[in-house]
């Protein structure tokens, strides 16, 4: 790619040069004096097989047990993980690594480019369920075929020559391949373990083998997962922690009053009321920009939602600034499409001077209501009750109780609104039994194709309901264009064909907010919301 694309506006806040608010705090229990912490999760997720799950609850766990051909820096710069140097064809298709020498796994045994291999094959079968398995039908010669089962193996193009090359053919040029290769669905799994019991190996400590820079010691299901340095990571003497214990306090509140206490290190998502508080008062605060959209999921299945009018009056009726400033307490944004701003070109942003579909920061309540009118509720008079659906968790409450506010308030609408853990919330999404839910899109890698796959008609992660052959169409060849500025012109067409349409309900584009006491150094997180523990110590 001869233009380069940069990264404006992410300053991402590191913990090697972290500013802190507030005074000094060292309340760290006599347990942790040691190179130990404790990292509390307000989500459990679904899994923690890295060929399975898409689920971004599962990614403190997978980049920090797993490392795949490249990975990321603290500045977010594509570095050298497995793949000690590659190679890139002059027609932009095959991808040629050469693998460090000695590559181990967490049990000591070797690893091989046959384990990528085995890796990738398995993601390719339809029995697996893998949730990222487009990643690689999307990109990888023969690999749509042979996953439809019209192909056979020797037409993918997946090979290992020797233990330490793997050669990957692409259907087309890709300039944000590499990129993608970060994901933890091309990570390598052994094969040995995976075969003797695939559906739970991931759940006990002895057959658990990983080849990151930590492994795992000790699950409690539900409870708890303790990972330990694994000895056996090709950059063994770079990793200092001796321990990460993340636990599961599910309620926020809880865990920051934990983290207040000294009894843990750092939490994921402070409550939203203590936002304000914490921002100004705590030594523990972090917000970082992410490249990742919040929006509701509308089934448009299920009448009156099949009307575009029905959507679009929906999603002009929400105060995204009152939700953002008073609600979420937060430095998020509004948004009014899909894709987040931070994918930078020549110096602008994809979103730079995008539509706005319609929508404002705040409620256009006027034109949402004419909008009812007209497609036969006005005032909302025989609108049916809404199912207002979510997964349990405090901060999403607050938002979808003001939702349910301002349709009743601004549109005259009835909802009902209901919960359910994430693991049960998520399998009813993935079948399209909702009306109304709550969902997002963080980022998987560094490209608007990112997002926009996210929509096409044969995506498995598509809970959207959206279908649109020209949508389709246009994402596929802006995968393909070589000439970056062309292709941001196609993904631009193909978002507004899908916002136009109010195929989603979009809210805000995210910033991380997380906690870590300032006596854990090292750890960094990205764009992508992703938490790297593989430098971190405690500061003695």
């Amino acid at each position: 790619m001869s233009k380069k694309v940069m990264w404006a506006g992410f300053c991402l806040i590191l913990a090697a040069g972290l500013v802190f608010a507030g005074g000094a705090r060292d309340k760290r229990p006599a347990t942790q004096s040691a190179q130990k912490i404790v990292f509390a999760l307000q989500n459990v997720p679904d899994g923690l097989d890295p060929g399975v799950t898409s689920n971004s609850f599962a990614s403190p766990f997978l980049l920090n047990l797993f490392e795949g051909l490249i990975t990321y820096d603290k500045d977010n710069n594509i570095v050298p993980g497995l793949a000690e140097k590659w190679n890139i064809s002059g027609d932009g298709t095959v991808y040629t690594f050469n693998l460090r020498r000695g590559l181990k796994w967490s049990d000591g045994s070797p690893l091989t480019a046959r384990d990528f291999v085995y890796a990738y094959y398995r993601v390719l079968d339809p029995k697996v369920g893998s949730e990222y398995s487009v990643m690689f039908t999307d990109f990888i010669k023969g690999a749509a075929e042979y996953y439809d089962g019209a192909g056979s193996r020797e037409q993918v193009g997946i090979a290992a020559p020797d233990d330490n090359t793997l050669v990957l053919t692409l259907k087309g040029p890709t300039p944000f391949f590499l990129g993608i290769l970060g994901m933890w669905t091309f990570s390598p799994v052994k094969e040995a373990v995976v075969e003797k019991d695939p559906e739970r190996w991931t759940l006990s400590p002895s057959s658990y083998v990983s080849n990151g820079p930590f492994k795992v010691s000790d699950i409690k299901l539900g409870e708890s997962v303790t990972v330990v340095k694994n000895e056996h990571y090709w950059n063994a003497s770079a990793v200092r922690l001796e321990e990460i214990q993340f636990r599961y306090i599910l309620e926020p509140a809880t865990a920051l009053t934990a983290l207040e206490a000294g009894q843990i290190d750092g939490m994921r998502t402070p409550p939203a009321s203590e936002t304000a508080r914490l921002k100004s008062s705590s030594d523990a605060f972090q917000s970082v920009p992410s490249f990742g959209t919040t929006y509701y999921l509308i089934n448009r299945n299920v009448k009156p939602f099949d009307d575009v009018r029905v959507r679009k009056a929906l999603s002009m009726a929400i105060d995204r600034e009152e939700i953002i400033t008073n609600v979420m307490q937060s430095s998020d944004t509004p948004a009014f499409g899909f894709v987040s701003p931070g994918y930078v070109l020549n110096g602008k942003d994809f979103r730079e001077g995008r539509p706005n579909y319609g929508l404002s920061p705040k409620a256009d309540v006027a034109g949402a209501r004419r909008l009812l009118a007209e497609a036969g509720y006005p005032n909302g008079q025989g609108f049916p009750t809404i199912q207002l659906s979510y997964y349990t968790d405090r901060n999403v409450r607050s938002v979808v109780e003001v939702l349910q506010q301002m349709w009743k308030q601004n549109l005259n609408i009835n909802v009902e609104i209901s919960t359910q853990e994430w693991a049960v919330y998520y399998a009813g999404v993935q079948q399209l039994d909702y009306q109304i839910g709550a969902m997002g899109w963080g980022g998987d890698y560094l490209h608007p194709v990112t997002f926009l796959n996210v929509m096409t008609s044969g995506n498995p992660s598509n809970y959207t309901s959206y279908k649109n052959a020209e949508y389709d169409a246009l994402v596929a060849a802006a995968q393909t264009e070589v000439d970056p500025v062309k292709a941001v012109e196609i993904m631009q067409k193909a978002e507004d064909l899908a916002m136009n349409d109010a195929a989603i309900l979009p809210l805000y584009h995210r910033s991380v907010i997380f906690m870590m006491a300032p006596h854990v150094k090292g750890y960094y997180m990205t764009p992508l919301s992703h938490l790297y523990f593989k430098n971190a110590y405690v500061e003695r």
